[in-house]
């Protein structure tokens, strides 16, 4: 069975505006600008497209799971419903034990096995080094995003989800 390749995608500072607390009143919950077209533009170009994404507002009891998932319909709405998974980890090392938990992989390693995707030919698209540390301990390539990192803090660096998206597609490993 061929195997898929993936763009694994965090939240927050990614896919919506990084608030700086814990984002999760609808009202406050932003898609920046270019995410619809960088989704879309990755799923043309024949990748799953699954959110991983910390929410330890929900074990620290700063908000419920049903405030994540209304997050997560407006983040789905606003993208034309392309996203094909949102896995997130509601837990904080202060409360629970997590190894869904970035930069622990168990998101990724249950992403890889329920939807059979080539880590070697999936990438990840983070805004922290958690996000780069659970993708490397699967074997996916990452790319960092943002600007609150010095500039070489990450080989493959840039501003935000739709330049991530041109350096994928310019880097994509080509089937043998």
């Amino acid at each position: 069975m061929q195997k898929n390749k993936c763009v694994f995608l965090d939240r927050d500072g990614v896919l919506n505006r990084e608030r700086g607390d814990y984002t999760y009143k609808l009202e406050e919950f932003e898609v920046l600008p270019r995410v619809t077209e960088a989704l879309a533009l990755l799923k043309e170009n024949g990748y799953l497209l699954i959110v991983v994404t910390n929410q330890a507002g929900v074990a620290k009891g700063f908000y419920r799971r049903t405030d994540v998932l209304a997050c997560h319909q407006k983040l789905q709405e606003s993208s034309d419903s392309i996203i094909d998974a949102i896995f997130y980890a509601p837990g904080h090392p202060s409360s629970s034990e997590s190894l869904s938990r970035k930069p622990d992989s168990l998101m990724l390693e249950r992403a890889i096995a329920r939807y059979n995707i080539d880590p070697e030919a999936s990438w990840m698209v983070g805004d922290s080094l958690r996000d780069l540390q659970a993708a490397a301990k699967v074997g996916v390539a990452a790319v960092l995003v943002g600007e609150q990192h010095p500039a070489q803090t990450h080989p493959w660096q840039v501003q935000d989800l739709w330049e991530a998206a041109q350096l994928i597609l310019q880097n994509a490993k080509k089937p043998a």
